[in-house]
């Protein structure tokens, strides 16, 4: 049987949902409510957590940490140790600043960017995990700080946009679950953002 492990990252709490920082948990949770799957709170795991039990022998578990970001790694490296998960059977689904509202770009290898989610999840599994990175940019306004910028709401506007691309997304991670990394990433990264 192989397992690969699909976590969207963000932070837990009502008064993070639909901030920009959540972008990751909101496209896994929309693919487990397209499979019709349950999630559960796993202490252990600092996580929720459910399973998508495929044809064939594989199994996806889906995570959402609820170690708050800046220590996603931390679940996510009990998760792939309980389960023994080779770091390339990771995907991690997250927002990412340096990629325009609305498009997505795959990639394997590569610094965090100044995602602290990420460092956390390099220091804890290594890298070689796939990055499903979900663009929020750009900062507006740019002297914005940061962290206000990412823990702010989206406009009605750019919810709109998410909400419209929210199938779009779905079904690029479907498609990288079902046909790969390579084939997802010629499919996605090439995408026209028009």
């Amino acid at each position: 049987m192989s397992i690969s492990l699909v976590a969207g990252l963000g932070n837990p709490g009502r008064e993070y949902e639909n901030t920009r920082h959540n972008l990751g948990f909101i496209v896994v949770e929309a693919l487990a409510r397209k499979l019709s799957l349950t999630w559960k709170k796993q202490a252990s795991f600092e996580a929720e957590t459910t399973r998508w039990d495929r044809a064939g022998g594989h199994t996806v578990v889906f995570a959402k940490p609820q170690t708050f970001m800046n220590e996603s790694g931390r679940s996510l490296g009990k998760l792939s140790g309980f389960y023994k998960l080779p770091v390339d059977s990771v995907i991690a689904v997250y927002d990412d600043l340096t990629i325009d509202l609305g498009l997505v770009k795959l990639s394997v290898t590569g610094s965090a960017g100044g995602h602290n989610g990420v460092a956390s999840l390099l220091e804890h599994l290594g890298d070689g995990f796939t990055r499903f990175r979900l663009g929020i940019g750009p900062k507006h306004p740019p002297q914005m700080d940061l962290k206000d910028f990412v823990l702010g709401k989206f406009t009605p506007e750019q919810q709109a946009l998410i909400e419209t691309n929210l199938e779009k997304y779905v079904s690029g991670l479907t498609l990288l679950l079902e046909q790969g990394v390579s084939r997802a990433m010629n499919t996605l990264n090439r995408r026209d953002p028009k």
